[in-house]
């Protein structure tokens, strides 16, 4: 039902940090409701956050059923919401979500966002030195990054 949400905060994320997503601001805000409805059912769980009335912070991991390792999506918060623990909380959750399947999960880090790799390796993410454009004409790199749930 927070579809509405999910596009609004997705597409500043994408205006405050076009380097950290694969998809464009005017791709996404070209696409229509239907898609954005979708998009936050589809796959797996989002994750937002909301303060003042509205959305600040997202995150989103995909968990098809055919594949062996989930994989966290789309992580940003507001620069105003910034280094109050929201990113934390949120990967907490999603890994939370991944390892009751007992599945890893992936992501990708672009490079030089040291922040982020930072959050990432304090919840166990290791890098596993497999780097790939960002998206097609991109300069930007990224990397992917593994966790492992701890064993029962």
């Amino acid at each position: 039902d927070d579809w509405e949400a999910f596009r609004d905060v997705r597409l500043r994320a994408l205006s405050d940090a076009p380097d950290s997503f694969g998809q464009t601001l005017a791709a996404s805000a070209a696409q229509p409701d239907d898609v954005w409805r979708e998009r936050a059912h589809a796959g797996g769980p989002v994750v937002l956050a909301f303060a003042e009335g509205r959305a600040v912070a997202m995150g989103g991991l995909l968990l098809p059923a055919d594949a062996a390792a989930g994989f966290v999506w789309g992580m940003w918060v507001e620069p105003a919401w910034r280094g109050q623990g929201l990113a934390g909380r949120m990967v907490r959750l999603l890994l939370d979500l991944a390892g009751s399947e007992g599945r890893p999960a992936l992501l990708h880090v672009a490079e030089g966002n040291e922040a982020a790799r930072g959050l990432y390796e304090s919840h166990g993410f290791v890098a596993t030195g497999d780097w790939q454009p960002l998206r097609d004409g991109s300069d930007v790199r990224i990397e992917t990054m593994r966790w492992e749930p701890t064993p029962r």
